[in-house]
């Protein structure tokens, strides 16, 4: 597989932001080329004004952003779109910090121009329920998987919900993971992100006590058989397996693919290969540069790296992907000050 990069676009002009720092991006793509991306901005992760934030690209320009959900007073974290049958849904956290958020959801049907008042995605539910920061996965038999997870003081688990009606309810199906104490931290290049205070928790010794896996990115490679891969503390890519479309998964184990405990996403491309955008980097909290291209043919046994999205020293992270045809929509976090939205031709 060859991939030629057709478009490298920034969303964000430096006339055209009203906030310092941008992050965590997500897309659906629209009748008529028109792209669309979300994603959460304000002083700072975690400051109470941040605000999740709607870009449009139409016609090959991307119109000024738009706040499209704000409360005074509340961070707002990790929007994720999904567009369906002429409806667009966006869920979103809110919360203090990443160990006490929930998770809302507004919908539009005029393609995120406006959205409708947002709601609790379940009711009086303590945990943040349904996507945590990638795509829903529409499995074969229409139902919607959304890939989740929870993290407290100290262990970190992903999750996968499942809903039979477009969102109106949710059934949640745990991913095991055996937990273990998390290795002293070692000398190697920290994330500038840790040295700038730019996480919503920066005390490095409270920071290196998690253990886990968050944020899975998901796929179905054959009728109800489904996968996940996650990103994780202990320097490698993990992943499970369901064969009943999610309800019930394997015990998460770590694969050959390095892990800078920073977001991935995983999709699948219409001959079946898989397509991930990664930061190959092994290493708690390790650097979040180059910004890379993997694909597998084997359904993620085996993965040979196809090209490089970004080179330079910085922060290049929490990409989001989507497939249509033979063309990769590509979204990520550019030095927490822009969002780069890449369009990438897939050549066999």
């Amino acid at each position: 597989m060859m991939l030629t990069t057709l478009t490298r676009e920034a969303l964000l002009p430096a006339d055209q932001r009203d906030f310092a720092n941008c992050h965590a991006s997500t897309l659906a793509l629209l009748p008529q080329d028109t792209v669309v991306v979300a994603y959460f901005a304000g002083t700072k992760e975690g400051a109470g004004d941040t605000a999740i934030w709607l870009s449009r690209r139409e016609q090959g320009t991307w119109l000024p952003p738009q706040r499209a959900i704000a409360e005074p007073g509340l961070a707002h974290w990790n929007p994720v779109l999904h567009w369906q049958a002429g409806r667009l849904w966006l869920f979103y956290k809110v919360g203090p910090d990443v160990h006490h958020w929930l998770t809302r959801v507004a919908v539009s049907d005029d393609g995120g121009v406006s959205c409708s008042t947002p709601a609790a995605l379940v009711e009086n539910d303590a945990l943040p329920r349904g996507p945590v920061k990638n795509k829903l996965l529409v499995m074969s038999n229409g139902e919607w998987l959304a890939p989740g997870s929870v993290e407290d003081e100290r262990y970190w688990d992903a999750f996968v919900d499942i809903s039979a009606d477009r969102g109106l309810s949710w059934q949640k199906a745990a991913i095991p993971l055996q937990h273990q104490a998390p290795a002293a931290s070692e000398e190697q290049p920290l994330w500038q992100g840790l040295q700038q205070n730019a996480l919503w928790e920066n005390d490095l010794n409270r920071v290196f006590q998690w253990d886990g896996v968050i944020q899975p990115t998901a796929w179905e490679s054959s009728p109800g058989h489904v996968h996940v891969l996650m990103r994780s503390t202990r320097g490698q890519v993990y992943r499970s397996d369901s064969d009943d479309y999610g309800r019930h998964w394997r015990s998460a184990y770590a694969t050959a693919l390095p892990n800078n405990n920073s977001g991935i996403d995983v999709v699948r491309t219409p001959d079946g290969s898989l397509v991930l955008v990664f930061n190959p980097i092994t290493g708690n909290w390790n650097q979040r540069y180059p910004l890379s291209v993997a694909v597998s043919r084997d359904n993620g046994e085996q993965w040979e790296m196809a090209g490089a999205l970004e080179t330079e020293n910085g922060e290049f992270s929490y990409p989001a992907i989507v497939c249509q045809e033979n063309a990769l929509h590509i979204t990520y976090t550019w030095n927490r000050t822009n969002i780069i939205y890449q369009k990438i031709n897939i050549m066999q």
